[in-house]
C-alpha cells in the first residue's frame, strides 16, 4: 500500500464515523469506575500531521468528551431520557462543532451525561443515575451539562462540550471548580445539536488549562485574529456579591487584589447592576404577572430570571411538545415542575420578552463597550445535596437564575473561573464581555488567571479573612440602611448610616457620594461638597459625586466650579439630561 492511499485511509477512519467505533458502552448504573460521566465511549481519531515545514494541528494530543445532544453519526442521542433514545433514529451525520475538532487534531472519547431533557441545574439524573461531582462527591455536579463537566474534573479528558441554555455550562463548572465559557449567542453553530431554547442556546465548553479554553475557542468561533489587548475597565456589580454565601474576600475582592496587581487600582469600577439594568431596560417594567398596584414586587434579577425561564420553557414547547405529548416520559421533579404547571402565553408577553432581550443587549454593550469585563459571581449558592429537596425551591432556582440570566437574555459571552474552596465547596466568579467579545475574553482570562489562583491562594490562608470579611460586609449592610432611610426621606438617619459604612471602610467611594446626597437634602452644602470631594478622591469615574458637588457649590454661589463639575458629568456620562440642564441653566445666569 502506498503512503498517500495510507493516509487517505486514516483521514476515512478519523472522519468517517461509520468506521471509528473503537470502543462503545453503554452506561450500567452500577459502573461507576468513570464516575458515571459518560453515555457512549468510542474514538474519533484526527487526521495524520501534516508533513513538515507545515505545522501540526492546533490541537494535538488533546482529548475530548460531548454532551449527549450532539449529533454522532451512527449514534442516537440520548439527551439524558431512554424515551428519548427510543423514540429516534441513530443521527445520519456529526455536528460541525464536533467535526470541526477532530479535523483541528483533538481525538474525541465519547458522550456524556445530561440531565433529563437538559432541562435541570442539578445534574441529577433518575434514568442513567447521577455523575459524581469530583470535588464534593455527596453534592450534585450541575447541570444541564453534568458528565462533560465531571470528565473535565476527574482528567478523563482535556475539554468537553456542553450546551448552555440558562446555566448548562457554568453551574456545573461553578460546581464541579473548573473553567466553563458560555460564547455569545450564535458564535458557534448550533447545527446538529438538539435544540433546547433556541434563543438561548450555546455551546460551551470546560477545561481545567485556560490555555486550553482558549485553543478551542479559537477552532470554534472561527474569530478573526486581533491583537491582544488587556481590559480597560474591571467592572465589580457589588449587589451580586452581596447575597451569595462565600465572603467577599474570597470572591470579589480576589477579583479587586489580582486586578490592582495585574493593570492597576485605575481600571476598577463598582456598580449596582439591578440599579443600572432597571434603568437601562424599561421593558421590564411592563412584564406581566410582576405588578401590584402599579409597582414592581421583584428587584430587575428576579425579573430577568422569571423572564429567562419563561423564554426556555416557551420555546422548549414549541419545538418538543409534541413529542412530549405522544411519549409522556416520566421526569425528574425538578424538571417536570417546569413543563406540567399550567403554562400560558400571549403574543404581549412573547413580544416584551424580545424587547427585554434586546435593551439587556444594548444596555451590557453599553456598559461594557469593547474592552470592559463585568464580575459576578458563577452561582449564588454552594452545590446542594445529592437527592435534597433544596434545589426545587423556587427560592434557590430564583437565587441562582439571578445570576445566569444576565448572560443568557443578553446574549454576551461569560467564563466561570475557579478561585479554590470556602467551607470545603468550589469557589468560583465569571467574568462577562459584550456581545462578540469571546476572543477577548478568552485573552482576558488567560491574562489574570494565575494572578486570581495567587490571590485566591492568599485569601484562603489569611488568618484575618474573618476579620476582613465582617467589616465589609457590615459596611455593606450599613450602606443599605441608609439607602432605605433615604427612600423614605429620613436624611439624618440616612447619614448616620452612611457614617457607620465610611467608618468600617473608609475607602469606598459610594459611602460619601450617598452621604453626601442626604446632606445636599438638609442644605448641608459644604459637607456634601467635602464628601464629593473625598468620593471623587477615591473614584475619578463617580458620576453622581460630580453631579452632587456642582449642586452643592452652585448652592453655594461657586458657580464656576459648579459648572465644571456638571461639565465633567457630562463627558463620563453624555446623557446625563440632568448635568446638562443644570450647565444650561448656569450659563444663561451668566448671560
Amino acid at each position: 500500500m502506498t503512503s498517500s492511499h495510507s493516509a487517505n485511509l486514516w483521514v476515512l477512519l478519523g472522519l468517517s464515523l461509520a468506521g471509528i467505533v473503537l470502543i462503545t458502552r453503554k452506561l450500567k448504573k452500577s459502573v461507576k469506575e468513570d464516575l458515571g460521566a459518560f453515555i457512549h465511549k468510542f474514538q474519533l481519531l484526527p487526521p495524520p500531521q501534516p508533513a513538515p515545514p507545515k505545522a501540526p494541528h492546533p490541537l494535538t494530543a488533546l482529548t475530548f468528551a460531548l454532551s449527549d445532544l450532539f449529533d454522532i453519526q451512527g449514534y442516537v442521542a440520548t439527551f439524558g431520557h431512554p424515551d428519548w433514545a427510543r423514540t429516534h433514529e441513530p443521527a445520519s451525520s456529526t455536528s460541525p462543532a464536533v467535526s470541526a475538532l477532530v479535523q483541528g487534531g483533538a481525538t474525541c472519547v465519547g458522550t456524556t451525561l445530561v440531565d433529563d431533557l437538559a432541562l435541570g441545574i442539578g445534574g441529577e439524573n433518575k434514568h442513567y443515575g447521577t455523575p459524581t461531582n469530583p470535588a464534593v462527591p455527596a453534592r450534585v455536579p450541575g447541570g444541564s451539562s453534568s458528565g462533560a463537566a465531571v470528565a473535565v474534573a476527574a482528567d478523563f479528558v482535556d475539554f468537553a462540550l456542553g450546551i448552555d441554555t440558562i446555566g448548562g455550562v457554568r453551574v456545573p463548572a461553578g460546581f464541579c471548580g473548573i473553567i466553563g465559557f458560555r460564547p455569545s449567542h450564535g458564535a458557534v453553530s448550533h447545527k446538529g445539536i438538539i435544540p433546547i431554547s433556541t434563543s438561548l442556546d450555546t455551546v460551551g465548553w470546560f477545561a481545567k488549562d485556560p490555555n486550553i479554553l482558549r485553543r478551542v475557542g479559537h477552532i470554534l468561533l472561527q474569530a478573526p485574529f486581533v491583537t491582544q489587548r488587556n481590559p480597560r475597565q474591571i467592572i465589580i456589580a457589588d449587589d451580586c456579591f452581596q447575597h451569595i454565601n462565600v465572603p467577599l474576600d474570597r470572591s470579589s475582592q480576589v477579583v479587586v487584589k489580582a486586578t490592582e496587581k495585574l493593570l492597576g487600582r485605575q481600571v476598577l469600577k463598582h456598580i449596582n447592576l439591578g440599579d443600572y439594568i432597571s434603568s437601562r431596560v424599561p421593558s421590564l417594567k411592563g412584564w406581566s404577572g410582576q405588578q401590584t398596584n402599579g409597582e414592581l414586587k421583584a428587584s430587575s434579577l428576579k425579573l430577568l430570571a422569571n423572564i429567562t425561564q419563561f423564554l426556555q420553557r416557551h420555546e422548549f414547547r414549541l419545538v418538543h411538545d409534541e413529542w412530549m405529548n405522544i411519549v409522556k416520559p416520566d421526569l425528574h421533579p425538578a424538571v417536570s415542575a417546569q413543563l406540567h404547571e399550567k403554562f400560558e402565553v400571549s403574543d404581549v408577553e412573547i413580544e416584551n420578552s424580545k424587547a427585554v432581550r434586546n435593551e439587556m443587549r444594548a444596555a451590557v454593550n453599553s456598559l461594557l463597550k469593547d474592552e470592559g469585563i463585568l464580575v459576578i459571581p458563577t452561582v449564588a449558592d454552594p452545590p446542594p445535596k445529592l437527592g435534597g429537596k433544596e434545589i426545587l425551591s423556587e427560592d434557590y432556582q430564583s437565587r441562582a437564575l439571578s445570576l445566569l440570566s444576565i448572560a443568557s437574555i443578553s446574549g454576551c459571552c461569560q467564563v466561570s473561573i475557579p478561585l479554590g474552596f470556602y467551607d470545603k465547596y468550589p469557589v468560583s466568579v465569571s467574568l462577562i464581555a459584550r456581545h462578540g467579545g469571546d476572543r477577548f475574553l478568552l485573552d482576558t482570562l488567560q491574562t489574570v488567571y494565575t494572578t486570581l489562583q495567587e490571590q485566591a491562594d492568599i485569601a484562603s490562608k489569611s488568618k484575618s479573612s474573618g476579620n476582613i470579611v465582617s467589616k465589609e460586609q457590615s459596611a455593606e449592610i450599613a450602606k443599605e440602611k441608609g439607602n432605605q432611610a433615604y427612600k423614605e426621606k429620613q436624611w439624618q438617619k440616612a447619614i448616620g448610616f452612611y457614617t457607620e459604612a465610611i467608618k468600617l471602610c473608609g475607602d469606598n467611594a459610594t459611602y460619601y457620594s450617598n452621604r453626601a446626597q442626604a446632606y445636599l437634602e438638609l442644605g448641608s452644602f459644604l459637607q456634601a461638597e467635602t464628601d464629593c470631594t473625598k468620593a471623587i478622591g477615591l473614584d475619578k469615574q463617580n458620576v453622581k459625586a460630580y453631579f452632587r458637588r456642582g449642586t452643592a457649590r452652585e448652592m453655594l454661589g461657586y458657580y464656576k466650579e459648579a459648572i465644571d463639575d456638571f461639565k465633567h458629568a457630562l463627558v463620563l456620562e453624555p446623557t446625563n439630561k440632568r448635568a446638562a440642564a443644570a450647565v444650561e441653566r448656569l450659563r444663561k445666569l451668566f448671560q
